[in-house]
């Protein structure tokens, strides 16, 4: 598998066969093995999904929350993906359906390079990082999760996107066969998010492959999914399979299903209540339904590193 720059540029006689590419990336691995390659020179020192299912030689980011974080069990087994259910269980019992090797990524729309990369091929040049944040859901519980992944900016710039691209828009895999929720219209799918491309070229904006140190459960949007720390949790798009730049405002799932409840930019605002329930306390998760509540933070805490995105926008308004 290779990428593929777009129509007619790439002739077929051209592509590198799987057994070719696999048996160059063993000898490459066994190089490195030996001293014939320096470590820093090859693509091995980049992203990569490892078979260990562990990462190792993380670069720990200095701008990451000193909180203890969740635990492994309640970070993987209490989730919000609609494509494998819609309690908070159903994800981690039936998400094993979900077939993450081979895996790749559309490019569309208002960028100079354009077409489809394989998952290697989007993470080769990246170096990855572990930064803790603190991430909340839409509803009344937060969590500290230590993420893996590297920022998203780092990513779409190599895209070249135009200066049409005013706005990023983000697709997850739509596939009924692995995905027994999309068998059920609870929303139009697939489902979409989008950015303006301030927010997305933004450092905070991470494109997460792994929790924990280990490689990312499916459950948990596997095996590329955004982390929007600054948002509600809904925004952190999962299983990307299209990134998509454009001129105009993008339609997100949530907003397109209930307008009045979930607007575009959904940053975590303690001024805006919901319809159904108040946004200006949460609890933690894992504390138990009997933990004290604490006050919801502007932005989620992160108002001195993204409020300037926001300057002279009416934040009530624009929800």
């Amino acid at each position: 598998m290779i990428r593929i720059k777009g129509k007619n540029e790439i002739k077929p006689s051209e592509i590198t066969s799987e057994a070719d590419f696999f048996e160059r990336r063993r000898l490459l691995q066994t190089a490195v093995a030996m001293g014939l390659l320096p470590v820093c020179g090859s693509s091995l020192n980049a992203a990569m999904i490892p078979a260990s299912g562990e990462f190792s030689d993380l670069r720990p980011w200095p701008g990451s929350l000193t909180e203890a974080p969740n635990s492994w069990e309640e970070i993987t087994g209490y989730n919000n993906y609609y494509e494998f259910g819609t309690g908070k269980t159903d994800p981690a019992r039936n998400a094993h359906t979900l077939q993450t090797d081979p895996w790749s990524v559309e490019v569309t729309g208002a960028a100079d390079k354009l077409g489809t990369y394989n998952l290697e091929d989007v993470l080769a040049p990246h170096t990855l990082e572990e930064r803790i944040y603190r991430f909340r859901c839409v509803e009344a519980w937060s969590m500290i999760v230590p993420w893996v992944g590297f920022p998203l900016g780092d990513l779409l710039k190599r895209f070249e996107p135009t200066s049409e691209a005013k706005y990023v828009q983000f697709f997850t895999l739509n596939d009924a066969s692995q995905m027994p929720g999309v068998r059920s219209p609870v929303l139009d799918w697939p489902y979409r998010e989008g950015l303006t491309i301030e927010e997305a070229m933004h450092p905070l904006a991470l494109l997460t492959v792994g929790v924990y140190g280990k490689v990312l459960p499916n459950q948990n949007g596997a095996p590329l999914r955004l982390i929007l720390p600054w948002k509600y949790g809904f925004k952190s798009i999962k299983s990307i399979v299209r990134i998509h730049f454009t001129s105009s405002q993008p339609r997100t799932s949530w907003n397109m299903a209930a307008a009045n409840e979930y607007g575009f930019y959904s940053n975590v605002n303690p001024n805006v209540d919901h319809p159904r329930w108040s946004q200006a306390t949460e609890r933690r998760l894992g504390g138990g339904l009997f933990s004290p509540r604490i006050p919801t933070l502007m932005f989620n805490g992160y108002a001195d590193e993204v409020a300037d995105l926001y300057r002279g926008l009416d934040l009530v308004k624009n929800f």
